[in-house]
């Protein structure tokens, strides 16, 4: 079952189950999904990293806008995209996978960065904010 189908699945339980702000939040990422297969996307793990970022950072704004209410609201949907991702790697795996990928990259300094991080990603799939990624890669080259 794909991701955009477990999604569908839980919109119509949670209709079902009048839950509306969870039917509305799943209403969302829904659309997301469908866009982004309309459009010849076939990532749905990147859609919903990219939706849960977009939530992150909106419960930022309305926070320092002085709105917790919203917030508040913008980072339940945010929780509730986290738990149709995968699981992430955890820092040694990760250390792990980013090891290999300077080595495959032949990367031996900062200025090697771009290919290091361009053999990293692949290796993380999804698993890894990519800003995370990018910290250890930077950490890894700088020693």
């Amino acid at each position: 079952m794909s991701i955009l189908e477990q999604v569908q699945a839980d919109t119509r339980e949670a209709m079902k189950a009048g839950d509306k702000d969870r039917v509305g939040a799943l209403r969302l990422v829904a659309d997301a999904l469908q866009k982004d297969l309309k459009e010849g996307g076939e990532d749905e793990v990147a859609v919903l990293r990219r939706e849960r970022k977009r939530r992150q950072e909106a419960a930022d704004a309305y926070r320092d806008g002085g709105n917790d209410e919203r917030a508040g609201t913008e980072e339940a949907e945010a929780s509730l995209i986290e738990g149709y991702l995968p699981a992430e790697l955890s820092d040694e795996d990760l250390g792990t996978l980013v090891d290999e990928a300077i080595s495959d990259a032949g990367a031996e300094g900062p200025q090697d960065m771009g290919k290091a991080m361009g053999a990293a990603m692949p290796k993380v799939a999804g698993r890894a904010d990519g800003g995370r990624v990018s910290a250890l890669v930077k950490q890894r080259l700088a020693a």
